[in-house]
């Protein structure tokens, strides 16, 4: 009796059936291209080569990704970089996944700046906001602290890989700086902002909690920097904080009581006020 070698799933038949599995058409799309070997801005490549069989070796690699992603893991994680403010990052477990929110932090700290300032980025994880700040404006000093030796490691070679020259020190906050009397035109932080007990870290499994969550009301890291900034702030240097969606006015009454003026607070992407910051003994006007 002869037997029919079943046909291999095309490339269209394969995200079809991704689809009806609750896979977004988004990431169906990016991690065929990725097993692929194919850019993610390669879409287009997908619906001409629809017809195409899906080769056995690249279907089983899919397949243990997209179980990956149905489980909640963050699709940077499977395919090991994301796009922030036109840089193209290497990120993995050791760092939180770059979001486009937080560009909001770059784009008035640019606003802040310009050539020759220094600037300090506090817990830089994978290094995408100085790395964004030194690919804005090259003559800058950047200078980027981070406790985790493991994130310090995927920044470094991130600054590397994209020839971008950036200042790495490890240690918490402020204190990682070899030398205390240090002061920067700038200090931007996205630090841990989330209360350790909101339901929302259930969903942010996969990412370091180190890097999430921050004390009973979330706000104990930025209490800290807000607290030592002063000390490392030229005059009329700013203090730039990204932030939960609700804390914006919290964070403004911590940075008016530590002297800070003006205090304002900036919108992201949907609206809301992320990032809130000011300025340390501006320069009156004449």
């Amino acid at each position: 009796m002869n037997t029919v070698k079943s046909a291999q799933p095309t490339v269209g038949q394969t995200l079809a059936s991704l689809q009806s599995r609750g896979l977004d058409r988004l990431d169906a799309q990016l991690l065929s291209l990725h097993v692929l070997d194919r850019p993610e801005t390669q879409r287009g490549w997908l619906l001409a080569h629809d017809i195409d069989p899906l080769p056995p070796e690249r279907a089983a690699s899919l397949e243990n990704l997209v179980q990956r992603r149905l489980a909640g893991e963050p699709l940077a994680y499977l395919t090991g970089h994301k796009e922030f403010f036109g840089l193209d990052l290497r990120v993995d477990a050791r760092v939180l996944v770059p979001r486009p929110d937080t560009e909001t932090l770059v784009s008035w700290a640019l606003e802040t700046l310009d050539g020759g300032h220094r600037v300090l980025d506090l817990g830089t994880g994978s290094g995408a906001i100085a790395l964004a700040l030194k690919a804005s404006q090259p003559t800058l000093e950047v200078h980027a602290t981070d406790l985790s030796t493991g994130a310090l490691a995927v920044a470094q070679s991130n600054a590397q890989r994209l020839k971008l020259d950036v200042n790495f020190h490890q240690g918490a906050w402020l204190a990682a700086l070899p030398d205390a009397s240090e002061s920067f035109k700038c200090i931007v932080a996205n630090p841990p902002y989330i209360a350790e007990l909101d339901q929302h870290l259930a969903t942010l499994k996969f990412e370091p909690a180190q890097a999430l969550s921050s004390g009973e009301d979330g706000l104990d890291d930025l209490r800290q920097i807000i607290t030592q900034a002063p000390r490392h702030l030229a005059r009329g240097g700013w203090l730039l904080l990204e932030h939960g969606y609700d804390q914006a006015q919290a964070v403004r009454n911590l940075l008016t009581q530590a002297g800070f003026a003006p205090v304002q607070s900036r919108r992201d992407l949907a609206g809301i006020e992320r990032c809130s910051g000011g300025q340390l003994n501006p320069k009156p006007n004449p």
